[in-house]
């Protein structure tokens, strides 16, 4: 029986990283080490699709951290079911195979659902007043009151937003390693987020992102000794940066352009001005460095039926041009340019709007703070029409999320062009690795050959 195989999936790591920090080091001695270049775009949702089927986003459907459901005009970041994902993914083919291989599979996103044996993800109760309970949705159900008896709630508030940090990492990896003593999951795919936080807040090479260097490290030596003691086998170790932060000094406010420009069109109301998708003509879903701009098909004050036809070639058109030749904006994709990078997919926008790599995308679309809508200063990822990392800061003396997306120092999801935009992919054994360097689609089929499935 092939070794069991846990994969650690860690954004932001770079290879600069790996070297100063000693516990990886061990983990991976004696081992391969490959430059990983993430598919654009380079994000949490996306690359994770690639790694786990094998394919890209044209096929897979997993085109950003968010979906614009058509049919509903409905915007919705951080989807949880697994439905979405258009491939198969390692964890099914390993259930179809019949050789009684398991899975864990511990918070990945869009793991709601998934054929894993095993499975821990957030799953917040939403209350009728408005509120949250904490809650996890887990494979078998009762596990997640078991976790909760011995680890005490998942610390959802440090999972994203000003408190987002090193416990919450911590709750997962000491929950993967109550799951490992009690299954032995023959593939275990955790997702560690300790990197992400403050290389956003203060930049990839800041003292605090030095800092969560230093801390995963020591995560990941508790988490590799509670495994090897669980399993009371000699493991695989296969680690993979998900993608690269880099430095940003600049921000593009794409709804703004639609709204200067006639395109986007607002409702008021008491507690600001929200985004009225049914009279705009286009729309943009931002993502870290780039968005998805839908274009509809009526004129102003019509109501455009987005999921009926065809957009209007020229409306297209003009919103492209409107974009060419802005600040911070390197690409403008339209119709079958979109598959330079295999998004030619009907959740694509009609438009795909590219940062540099010193830029980011903001989805604000008021024109002065005056007017924005009350959410927008609250930790909310429900009602924003896109990811918004200036949730990270809070602001103690106004208790709320300041309006300046210039705060933002770190920011990803531009195409991999440069060394600075690459990560490292990391195995305990040597002869796993294609070469000195990979995609992150060659996850997949390494893990496959590994299991004799490929």
């Amino acid at each position: 029986m092939p070794k069991p195989v846990i994969i650690l999936s860690i954004p932001a790591l770079r290879e600069k990283d790996v070297a100063v920090m000693p516990r990886l080091r061990n983990l991976t001695a004696g081992g391969g080490i490959a430059e990983l270049t993430p598919s654009f775009p380079c994000v949490t949702c996306s690359v994770q699709a690639n790694m786990t089927t094998g394919r890209r986003p044209a096929e897979h459907g997993i085109l950003g951290n968010g979906i614009y459901w058509r049919d509903r005009r409905q915007v919705e970041m951080w989807t949880a079911p697994n439905d979405c994902v258009g491939q198969p993914q390692i964890w099914d083919l390993l259930s179809h195979h019949g050789r009684g291989l398991t899975s864990a599979v511990w918070f990945p996103l869009h793991a709601k659902g998934c054929e894993a044996d095993y499975i821990c993800t957030p799953a917040p109760i939403h209350n009728p007043d408005g509120s949250e309970s904490l809650w996890c949705y887990t494979r078998p159900t009762e596990f997640y009151g078991l976790l909760r008896d011995r680890l005490g709630h998942f610390p959802l508030m440090n999972y994203w937003g000003p408190m987002a940090g090193l416990p919450a990492s911590a709750w997962i990896a000491d929950s993967a390693i109550i799951a490992a003593e009690q299954w032995q999951p023959d593939f275990f795919y955790i997702y560690l987020p300790q990197l992400d936080y403050a290389a956003q807040r203060t930049g990839p090479d800041s003292v605090a992102a030095d800092k969560a260097v230093a801390d995963l490290d020591d995560l990941i030596g508790r988490l590799s000794q509670g495994l090897s003691e669980a399993y009371g086998e000699e493991l695989l170790w296969l680690v993979a940066g998900e993608y690269a932060i880099t430095p940003v000094d600049h921000v593009a406010y794409p709804n703004r352009i639609l709204r200067e420009a006639g395109l986007l069109a607002v409702r008021n109301s008491d507690d600001g001005e929200h985004l009225d998708l049914d009279r705009s003509q286009a729309f943009a879903m931002v993502d870290h460095q780039f968005s998805h701009v839908f274009v509809g098909h009526a004129a102003v004050g019509q109501v455009a039926d987005l999921s009926a036809q065809e957009p209007d070639p020229q409306l297209v058109a003009r919103v492209a041009d409107l974009f060419r030749g802005q600040p911070g904006i390197a690409e403008v994709l339209v119709g079958a340019e979109r598959g330079r990078y295999a998004l030619e997919h009907p959740r694509a926008g009609d438009v795909i709007l590219v940062s540099t790599p010193q830029s980011w995308q903001a989805y604000y679309w008021w024109l002065s703070d005056d007017h924005a809508p009350a959410f927008a200063r609250t930790v909310d990822i429900h009602r924003k029409p896109g990811y918004d990392p200036v949730e990270l800061f809070f602001d103690p003396v106004s208790k709320s999320i300041p309006l300046n997306a210039a705060l933002v120092k770190g920011s990803h999801g531009a195409p991999a062009e440069g060394g600075f935009q690459r990560t490292v992919f990391l195995a305990s054994e040597p002869t796993l690795l294609p070469g000195p360097a990979m995609a992150d689609t060659d996850v997949f089929n390494i893990v496959l050959r590994h299991f004799g499935l490929q």
